[in-house]
Protein backbone atom coordinates (compact mmCIF):
# COMPACT_ATOMS: atom_id res chain seq x y z
CA UNK A 1 0.00 0.00 0.00
CA UNK A 2 1.20 3.51 -0.85
CA UNK A 3 0.64 6.28 1.69
CA UNK A 4 0.00 9.91 0.75
CA UNK A 5 2.40 12.15 2.64
CA UNK A 6 1.64 15.05 0.30
CA UNK A 7 -1.88 15.50 1.70
CA UNK A 8 -2.44 18.91 3.28
CA UNK A 9 -4.35 18.27 6.50
CA UNK A 10 -5.98 21.10 8.44
CA UNK A 11 -4.83 21.03 12.05
CA UNK A 12 -5.63 24.60 13.06
CA UNK A 13 -8.67 24.80 15.32
CA UNK A 14 -8.08 21.36 16.85
CA UNK A 15 -6.35 22.63 20.02
CA UNK A 16 -3.08 21.68 18.36
CA UNK A 17 0.02 23.06 20.12
CA UNK A 18 1.90 23.35 16.85
CA UNK A 19 -0.78 25.16 14.85
CA UNK A 20 -2.95 26.88 17.46
CA UNK A 21 -0.20 28.47 19.56
CA UNK A 22 -0.14 31.50 17.27
CA UNK A 23 -3.14 33.81 17.39
CA UNK A 24 -2.38 34.82 13.81
CA UNK A 25 -3.82 32.15 11.53
CA UNK A 26 -1.37 33.11 8.78
CA UNK A 27 1.67 31.89 10.74
CA UNK A 28 3.18 28.72 9.27
CA UNK A 29 4.51 26.55 12.14
CA UNK A 30 7.70 24.58 11.49
CA UNK A 31 8.82 24.38 15.10
CA UNK A 32 7.59 21.83 17.68
CA UNK A 33 8.54 18.23 16.89
CA UNK A 34 5.40 16.59 15.68
CA UNK A 35 4.43 15.74 12.11
CA UNK A 36 1.72 17.06 9.83
CA UNK A 37 1.05 13.56 8.46
CA UNK A 38 -1.73 11.18 9.40
CA UNK A 39 -0.38 8.29 11.44
CA UNK A 40 -0.27 4.71 10.15
CA UNK A 41 -3.75 3.39 9.24
CA UNK A 42 -3.21 0.38 11.49
CA UNK A 43 -3.11 2.76 14.44
CA UNK A 44 -6.23 4.72 13.51
CA UNK A 45 -8.08 1.45 12.83
CA UNK A 46 -7.17 0.13 16.29
CA UNK A 47 -8.23 3.38 17.97
CA UNK A 48 -11.46 3.57 15.99
CA UNK A 49 -12.40 0.08 17.13
CA UNK A 50 -11.70 1.02 20.73
CA UNK A 51 -13.71 4.27 20.49
CA UNK A 52 -16.73 2.33 19.26
CA UNK A 53 -16.95 0.62 22.65
CA UNK A 54 -17.62 4.04 24.17
CA UNK A 55 -16.14 3.39 27.61
CA UNK A 56 -12.77 4.85 28.56
CA UNK A 57 -11.90 3.71 32.06
CA UNK A 58 -8.61 2.69 33.61
CA UNK A 59 -6.61 0.34 31.45
CA UNK A 60 -4.56 -2.78 32.03
CA UNK A 61 -1.35 -3.12 29.98
CA UNK A 62 -1.56 -6.63 28.48
CA UNK A 63 1.19 -9.10 27.60
CA UNK A 64 0.56 -8.26 23.94
CA UNK A 65 1.96 -4.78 24.60
CA UNK A 66 5.25 -6.08 25.95
CA UNK A 67 5.47 -8.67 23.19
CA UNK A 68 5.08 -5.95 20.56
CA UNK A 69 7.85 -3.81 22.07
CA UNK A 70 10.21 -6.77 22.47
CA UNK A 71 9.58 -8.07 18.94
CA UNK A 72 10.05 -4.64 17.35
CA UNK A 73 13.46 -3.93 18.87
CA UNK A 74 14.63 -7.48 18.27
CA UNK A 75 13.78 -7.67 14.58
CA UNK A 76 14.60 -4.06 13.63
CA UNK A 77 17.59 -3.35 15.82
CA UNK A 78 18.96 -6.65 17.11
CA UNK A 79 18.35 -5.65 20.71
CA UNK A 80 17.00 -8.34 23.03
CA UNK A 81 14.76 -7.01 25.81
CA UNK A 82 12.99 -8.96 28.53
CA UNK A 83 9.48 -8.14 29.66
CA UNK A 84 10.51 -7.51 33.27
CA UNK A 85 12.92 -4.77 32.13
CA UNK A 86 10.11 -2.57 30.77
CA UNK A 87 8.39 0.19 32.76
CA UNK A 88 5.63 2.02 30.91
CA UNK A 89 5.12 5.75 31.53
CA UNK A 90 3.21 8.61 29.82
CA UNK A 91 6.27 10.08 28.06
CA UNK A 92 10.03 10.24 27.73
CA UNK A 93 10.27 13.55 29.62
CA UNK A 94 8.45 12.14 32.69
CA UNK A 95 10.73 9.13 32.32
CA UNK A 96 13.87 11.26 32.44
CA UNK A 97 12.56 13.15 35.46
CA UNK A 98 11.75 9.93 37.31
CA UNK A 99 15.17 8.45 36.56
CA UNK A 100 16.96 11.57 37.79
CA UNK A 101 14.83 11.58 40.96
CA UNK A 102 15.60 7.89 41.52
CA UNK A 103 19.36 8.01 40.99
CA UNK A 104 20.47 11.51 42.01
CA UNK A 105 20.46 13.71 45.06
CA UNK A 106 19.89 17.48 44.89
CA UNK A 107 23.18 19.11 43.96
CA UNK A 108 24.40 16.20 41.83
CA UNK A 109 25.57 16.88 38.28
CA UNK A 110 24.03 15.41 35.13
CA UNK A 111 26.04 15.47 31.90
CA UNK A 112 24.40 16.67 28.69
CA UNK A 113 25.82 17.30 25.21
CA UNK A 114 24.74 20.74 24.11
CA UNK A 115 23.09 21.96 21.99
CA UNK A 116 20.50 19.43 23.09
CA UNK A 117 16.76 18.85 23.61
CA UNK A 118 15.49 21.63 25.85
CA UNK A 119 13.57 19.41 28.30
CA UNK A 120 16.85 17.88 29.46
CA UNK A 121 17.53 21.18 31.22
CA UNK A 122 14.15 21.34 32.96
CA UNK A 123 14.17 17.70 34.04
CA UNK A 124 17.56 18.20 35.66
CA UNK A 125 16.66 21.55 37.24
CA UNK A 126 13.31 20.36 38.59
CA UNK A 127 15.06 17.62 40.54
CA UNK A 128 17.47 20.05 42.16
CA UNK A 129 20.43 18.90 40.10
CA UNK A 130 22.92 20.78 37.93
CA UNK A 131 23.25 20.39 34.16
CA UNK A 132 26.92 19.92 33.27
CA UNK A 133 27.57 20.58 29.59
CA UNK A 134 29.92 18.51 27.46
CA UNK A 135 29.46 20.66 24.33
CA UNK A 136 29.48 19.00 20.94
CA UNK A 137 32.20 20.22 18.58
CA UNK A 138 31.08 21.58 15.24
CA UNK A 139 33.21 20.38 12.34
CA UNK A 140 32.18 21.50 8.87
CA UNK A 141 28.58 20.45 8.35
CA UNK A 142 28.39 18.08 11.32
CA UNK A 143 29.19 17.62 14.99
CA UNK A 144 31.44 15.29 16.95
CA UNK A 145 31.78 14.47 20.65
CA UNK A 146 34.59 16.00 22.70
CA UNK A 147 35.78 12.88 24.53
CA UNK A 148 38.59 14.63 26.40
CA UNK A 149 36.10 17.06 27.90
CA UNK A 150 33.70 14.20 28.61
CA UNK A 151 36.45 12.38 30.49
CA UNK A 152 37.22 15.42 32.64
CA UNK A 153 33.61 16.06 33.53
CA UNK A 154 32.65 12.43 34.08
CA UNK A 155 35.55 12.12 36.53
CA UNK A 156 34.02 14.76 38.83
CA UNK A 157 32.62 12.86 41.87
CA UNK A 158 29.47 15.01 41.72
CA UNK A 159 28.61 13.71 38.24
CA UNK A 160 26.09 10.89 38.59
CA UNK A 161 24.31 10.57 35.24
CA UNK A 162 24.76 11.31 31.58
CA UNK A 163 21.70 12.01 29.41
CA UNK A 164 22.62 10.75 25.95
CA UNK A 165 20.48 11.87 23.02
CA UNK A 166 20.70 9.07 20.41
CA UNK A 167 19.92 10.08 17.65
CA UNK A 168 20.75 13.62 18.61
CA UNK A 169 18.22 16.47 18.64
CA UNK A 170 18.95 19.08 17.24
CA UNK A 171 22.39 18.17 15.80
CA UNK A 172 20.94 15.42 13.60
CA UNK A 173 23.71 12.93 14.41
CA UNK A 174 23.11 9.19 14.54
CA UNK A 175 25.94 8.19 16.83
CA UNK A 176 28.15 5.38 15.55
CA UNK A 177 28.90 2.21 17.45
CA UNK A 178 32.49 3.34 18.05
CA UNK A 179 31.36 6.70 19.44
CA UNK A 180 28.90 5.03 21.79
CA UNK A 181 31.52 2.55 22.97
CA UNK A 182 33.81 5.45 23.93
CA UNK A 183 30.97 7.05 25.89
CA UNK A 184 30.39 3.75 27.68
CA UNK A 185 34.07 3.33 28.49
CA UNK A 186 34.42 6.83 29.94
CA UNK A 187 31.18 6.87 31.89
CA UNK A 188 31.40 3.42 33.37
CA UNK A 189 35.02 3.88 34.48
CA UNK A 190 33.82 6.88 36.49
CA UNK A 191 30.63 5.18 37.73
CA UNK A 192 28.39 7.51 35.69
CA UNK A 193 25.11 5.93 34.62
CA UNK A 194 24.15 6.53 30.99
CA UNK A 195 20.48 7.33 30.37
CA UNK A 196 19.82 7.08 26.64
CA UNK A 197 16.93 9.10 25.21
CA UNK A 198 16.31 7.17 21.99
CA UNK A 199 12.91 8.57 21.09
CA UNK A 200 14.02 9.41 17.52
CA UNK A 201 15.57 5.98 16.96
CA UNK A 202 13.31 4.95 14.07
CA UNK A 203 13.84 8.16 12.08
CA UNK A 204 17.22 7.32 10.57
CA UNK A 205 18.13 7.64 6.90
CA UNK A 206 19.17 4.40 5.14
CA UNK A 207 22.89 5.18 4.91
CA UNK A 208 23.14 5.41 8.71
CA UNK A 209 22.50 2.87 11.46
CA UNK A 210 20.91 3.44 14.85
CA UNK A 211 22.58 1.39 17.57
CA UNK A 212 20.71 1.04 20.87
CA UNK A 213 23.22 2.04 23.53
CA UNK A 214 22.22 -0.85 25.76
CA UNK A 215 22.86 -3.34 22.94
CA UNK A 216 26.58 -2.53 22.73
CA UNK A 217 27.71 -5.07 25.34
CA UNK A 218 26.61 -7.03 28.36
CA UNK A 219 27.97 -4.22 30.55
CA UNK A 220 25.91 -1.62 28.70
CA UNK A 221 22.82 -3.78 29.01
CA UNK A 222 23.45 -4.13 32.75
CA UNK A 223 24.35 -0.51 33.52
CA UNK A 224 22.49 1.71 31.04
CA UNK A 225 18.87 2.88 31.09
CA UNK A 226 16.97 3.49 27.84
CA UNK A 227 13.91 5.62 27.13
CA UNK A 228 11.92 4.87 23.97
CA UNK A 229 8.50 5.64 22.53
CA UNK A 230 6.68 5.20 19.21
CA UNK A 231 5.51 8.82 19.47
CA UNK A 232 8.02 10.54 17.15
CA UNK A 233 8.13 7.84 14.49
CA UNK A 234 4.35 7.36 14.32
CA UNK A 235 3.17 10.89 15.22
CA UNK A 236 1.32 9.82 18.36
CA UNK A 237 2.79 12.17 20.98
CA UNK A 238 -0.67 13.17 22.21
CA UNK A 239 -1.42 9.57 23.17
CA UNK A 240 1.25 9.86 25.86
CA UNK A 241 3.06 6.59 26.22
CA UNK A 242 6.72 5.62 26.48
CA UNK A 243 8.91 2.91 27.96
CA UNK A 244 11.90 2.82 30.27
CA UNK A 245 14.10 -0.24 29.70
CA UNK A 246 16.35 -1.16 32.63
CA UNK A 247 17.76 -4.64 33.24
CA UNK A 248 19.06 -3.97 36.77
CA UNK A 249 16.28 -5.03 39.14
CA UNK A 250 17.40 -2.84 42.05
CA UNK A 251 17.76 0.27 39.87
CA UNK A 252 14.47 -0.49 38.14
CA UNK A 253 12.70 -0.70 41.52
CA UNK A 254 14.09 2.72 42.47
CA UNK A 255 12.87 4.17 39.17
CA UNK A 256 9.46 2.55 39.61
CA UNK A 257 9.23 4.13 43.05
CA UNK A 258 10.08 7.56 41.58
CA UNK A 259 7.45 7.08 38.88
CA UNK A 260 4.86 6.56 41.61
CA UNK A 261 6.13 9.49 43.68
CA UNK A 262 5.78 11.70 40.59
CA UNK A 263 2.28 10.23 39.98
CA UNK A 264 3.05 9.28 36.37
CA UNK A 265 2.36 5.58 36.76
CA UNK A 266 -0.81 5.34 34.63
CA UNK A 267 -1.20 5.38 30.86
CA UNK A 268 -4.30 5.62 28.71
CA UNK A 269 -5.87 2.83 26.63
CA UNK A 270 -5.24 4.62 23.35
CA UNK A 271 -1.50 4.81 23.94
CA UNK A 272 -1.35 1.09 24.68
CA UNK A 273 -3.32 0.13 21.59
CA UNK A 274 -1.41 2.55 19.37
CA UNK A 275 1.92 1.07 20.47
CA UNK A 276 0.76 -2.47 19.74
CA UNK A 277 -0.57 -1.50 16.32
CA UNK A 278 2.51 0.56 15.42
CA UNK A 279 5.01 -2.13 16.34
CA UNK A 280 3.01 -5.05 14.93
CA UNK A 281 1.61 -3.49 11.75
CA UNK A 282 3.24 -0.12 11.08
CA UNK A 283 6.59 -1.06 9.59
CA UNK A 284 5.73 -0.51 5.93
CA UNK A 285 4.21 2.90 6.70
CA UNK A 286 7.34 3.85 8.61
CA UNK A 287 9.65 2.86 5.77
CA UNK A 288 7.67 5.05 3.34
CA UNK A 289 7.71 7.91 5.86
CA UNK A 290 11.51 7.76 6.15
CA UNK A 291 11.85 7.82 2.36
CA UNK A 292 9.58 10.86 2.19
CA UNK A 293 11.50 12.67 4.93
CA UNK A 294 14.75 12.05 3.06
CA UNK A 295 13.18 13.52 -0.09
CA UNK A 296 12.19 16.58 1.94
CA UNK A 297 15.72 16.91 3.25
CA UNK A 298 17.20 16.75 -0.26
CA UNK A 299 14.70 19.36 -1.48
CA UNK A 300 15.54 21.56 1.52
CA UNK A 301 19.26 21.26 0.73
CA UNK A 302 18.70 22.12 -2.94
CA UNK A 303 16.62 25.19 -2.12
CA UNK A 304 19.20 26.49 0.33
CA UNK A 305 22.11 25.83 -2.03
CA UNK A 306 20.39 27.93 -4.70
CA UNK A 307 18.71 30.69 -2.71
CA UNK A 308 20.19 30.66 0.81
CA UNK A 309 23.87 29.69 0.45
CA UNK A 310 24.84 31.96 3.34
CA UNK A 311 22.88 29.74 5.77
CA UNK A 312 24.86 26.47 6.21
CA UNK A 313 22.93 23.37 7.18
CA UNK A 314 24.10 20.69 9.57
CA UNK A 315 24.08 17.30 7.83
CA UNK A 316 20.94 15.39 8.77
CA UNK A 317 21.51 11.71 9.54
CA UNK A 318 18.37 11.13 11.60
CA UNK A 319 15.27 12.87 13.00
CA UNK A 320 13.27 15.33 10.89
CA UNK A 321 14.82 18.42 12.46
CA UNK A 322 17.19 20.60 10.43
CA UNK A 323 19.77 22.74 12.24
CA UNK A 324 20.49 25.92 10.26
CA UNK A 325 23.32 28.39 10.88
CA UNK A 326 21.78 31.85 10.74
CA UNK A 327 24.75 33.87 11.99
CA UNK A 328 24.83 35.70 8.64
CA UNK A 329 21.87 37.76 9.89
CA UNK A 330 23.90 39.12 12.84
CA UNK A 331 21.02 38.88 15.29
CA UNK A 332 20.27 36.66 18.25
CA UNK A 333 18.29 33.48 17.71
CA UNK A 334 15.51 34.67 20.00
CA UNK A 335 15.14 37.97 18.17
CA UNK A 336 15.17 36.13 14.86
CA UNK A 337 12.44 33.75 16.04
CA UNK A 338 10.24 36.72 16.96
CA UNK A 339 11.00 38.64 13.76
CA UNK A 340 10.17 35.65 11.58
CA UNK A 341 6.78 35.26 13.25
CA UNK A 342 5.99 38.96 12.92
CA UNK A 343 7.34 39.68 9.45
CA UNK A 344 7.51 36.36 7.60
CA UNK A 345 4.59 34.59 9.30
CA UNK A 346 6.93 31.66 9.94
CA UNK A 347 7.67 30.04 13.29
CA UNK A 348 10.93 28.19 13.92
CA UNK A 349 12.73 27.27 17.14
CA UNK A 350 15.47 29.60 18.37
CA UNK A 351 18.74 27.73 18.77
CA UNK A 352 19.30 29.01 22.30
CA UNK A 353 16.39 26.86 23.45
CA UNK A 354 18.93 24.02 23.26
CA UNK A 355 21.67 25.71 25.25
CA UNK A 356 24.12 28.57 24.79
CA UNK A 357 25.86 26.64 22.00
CA UNK A 358 22.71 27.05 19.92
CA UNK A 359 23.13 30.82 19.60
CA UNK A 360 22.95 31.86 15.96
CA UNK A 361 21.08 28.72 14.88
CA UNK A 362 17.44 27.93 14.13
CA UNK A 363 15.73 24.53 14.14
CA UNK A 364 13.36 23.60 11.31
CA UNK A 365 10.78 20.78 11.41
CA UNK A 366 10.50 19.27 7.90
CA UNK A 367 7.95 16.56 8.81
CA UNK A 368 5.24 18.06 6.64
CA UNK A 369 4.07 17.88 3.02
CA UNK A 370 6.87 19.09 0.78
CA UNK A 371 4.76 21.89 -0.66
CA UNK A 372 4.30 23.27 2.86
CA UNK A 373 8.00 22.96 3.63
CA UNK A 374 8.94 24.85 0.46
CA UNK A 375 6.45 27.58 1.35
CA UNK A 376 8.24 27.99 4.66
CA UNK A 377 11.57 28.26 2.87
CA UNK A 378 10.18 30.86 0.47
CA UNK A 379 8.94 32.93 3.41
CA UNK A 380 12.37 32.72 5.00
CA UNK A 381 14.10 33.68 1.74
CA UNK A 382 11.79 36.68 1.27
CA UNK A 383 12.49 37.75 4.85
CA UNK A 384 16.24 37.61 4.21
CA UNK A 385 15.92 39.69 1.02
CA UNK A 386 14.14 42.43 2.96
CA UNK A 387 16.76 42.61 5.71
Amino acid sequence: MNYNFNELITRRGTNCVKWDAAADADVLPMWVADMDFRTAPAITDALRKRVEQGIFGYTHVPDEYYEAVISWFSRRHGWTIQKDWILYIPGVVPALSAIIKALCQPGDQVLIQTPVYNCFFSSIRNNGCKALSNPLVREGDTYRMDFDDLERKASDPKTRLMLLCNPHNPAGRVWTRDELLRVADICFRHNVTVVADEIHCELVFPEYTYTPFASLSDECQARAITCVSPSKAFNTAGLQIANIVCSDAEVRARIDRAININEVCDVNPFGVLATIAAYNEGEDWLEQLIAYLEENYRAFQAFCAEQLPQFPLTKLEGTYLIWMDCTALHTSSERLEQALVEKAKLRLNAGTMYGAEGEGFMRWNIACPQSRMLEGLRRFADFVKEK
